[in-house]
């Protein structure tokens, strides 16, 4: 099949108006006004959830949860519906598992509801929309909680990248895709990097990770068909996909995330990797504060408070990975116990009042860009604070808000070491 293409200097649309291909008007009619009259059908009208469970044998109140939307823009060929076909997969895998016995914690399938029942119950979110947007190597965002679990799965599973036979995924989304931030490990994009999944409720109950093949995230912010009348099942088969061997992977993945989180005794969670990531933003974060070094000084503005709260983060973090390597795993009240402070890690950095101007928005350390919604921005509160700051009327109310800011992350912060201790 002939895949799209942008029309060249002879194509002609049925408006009486002279057409450019861009960007922007020529010369001649830059002063031209087009009305168009749009004609939609609003209603309001019933939708439905499909929502498929298997009941946990031994923690049946601790959900472990796959879920997208099924809804599409256009025709939706990548966007969900390659994450829906990998649902699908997976459901029947563990559909054969589910005639060995039951998983050890509740899995739930499909889900978009119940946000009260999840802020409780819920374990971690594996998000399931697109599963393929490129073909270059690995996409991952998650939360730095589950850095090392992404690691380990993806070092027992073949890459499909030409050029890597006989080597795991890990090694050539490595070797494409190296981090900036963190030496000989590959790259993961922060948490919440687009605004769909820091819009979803489950961003203020439970762990979220999201995952794509294959994409040079260097390059391009998004792939070329994306929500338009292109995006069909033809262009998957006929261009991003033709083996399906990406979207294979991708559900070995995500179907290896769910059986892990599900099963594991105790949550294969790890608090350092977010301990170093908060350190590593509390730095960045601070590097950009610099550039206003006589304000910082005029207004008496101090980040000590917050490296004061990554420190002692950092310290509890080590203190309780030692603790957890030497957990009597037949001691069922200590292992609960343990798995309820990893589980409830990701929701100490929640601020309920959420972010000034954005309160839908409450994630202390992650949230999307307020100048890319499809970009993830760390600290996002002290960000937006120090964003333009000397173009603002009130020089001191400005800063009074950069404190401010600076307030609710060290609080955060320590809320989420005191959450790791132990209980007295």
């Amino acid at each position: 099949m002939g895949g799209p293409a942008p029309p060249d200097s002879s194509w002609k649309g049925s408006l009486n108006v002279s057409y450019n291909i861009g960007p922007g008007f020529t010369t001649t009619y830059s002063t031209r006004k087009v009305k168009l009259h749009i004609h939609s059908n609003n209603k309001v009208t019933r939708i439905y959830n499909v929502i498929g469970t298997i009941r946990g044998a031994v923690e049946p109140d601790r959900y472990v949860i796959l879920g997208g939307h099924r809804d599409a823009w256009v025709f939706g060929g990548i966007d969900p519906q390659s994450g829906a076909a990998v649902v699908h997969e997976i459901v029947r895998s563990f559909g054969k598992l589910k005639k060995e016995g039951n998983a050890h914690r509740h899995l739930l399938f499909f889900l978009q509801d119940n946000a009260k029942v999840l802020q409780a119950r819920g374990v971690a979110y594996i998000n399931a929309d697109s599963s393929i947007e490129g073909n270059y190597t690995l996409r991952v965002d998650c939360t730095p909680l589950m850095y090392r679990l992404v690691y380990s799965l993806t070092k027992e599973i073949p890459s499909p990248d030409e050029g890597f036979e006989g080597k795991s995924l890990y090694e050539s989304w490595y070797k494409k895709n190296p981090s900036r931030e963190y030496k000989e490990v590959p790259r993961s994009q922060k948490f919440s990097n687009k605004a769909e999944m820091s819009t979803s409720d489950l961003n203020n109950s439970s762990v979220c990770f999201r995952l794509f093949l294959f994409q040079d995230v260097e390059k391009y912010s998004s792939y070329p068909v994306y929500h338009s009348v292109y995006e069909t099942y033809e262009i998957v088969e006929g261009f991003y996909d033709p083996t399906f061997k990406n979207h294979l992977t991708v559900a070995q993945v995500r179907g290896g995330l769910v059986f892990e989180l599900a099963n594991s005794v105790v949550l294969p969670f790890d608090c350092r990797d977010y301990a170093a990531a908060v350190s590593n933003y509390a730095y960045v974060i601070y590097n950009l504060s610099k550039n206003h070094e006589e304000e910082l000084s005029k207004y008496s503005v101090s980040f000590d408070a917050l490296f004061s709260a990554v420190k002692n983060f950092t310290e509890v973090s080590a203190h309780f990975h030692e603790n957890m390597q030497q957990i009597d795993i037949n001691n069922l009240l200590a292992v609960r116990s343990l798995n309820d402070r990893l589980m409830f890690l990701e929701r100490a950095f929640i601020d309920p009042l959420g972010l000034p101007d954005r309160p839908f928005y409450r994630h202390v350390i992650f949230a999307p860009s307020s100048h890319n919604k499809y970009a993830g921005e760390s600290f996002p509160g002290i960000y937006d604070a120090l964003f333009d700051i000397k173009s603002k009327a009130d020089q001191h109310k400005a800063w009074e808000e950069v404190k401010r800011q600076i307030s609710i992350a060290a609080f955060t912060v320590q809320a989420a070491a005191d959450t790791l201790k132990e209980v007295a």
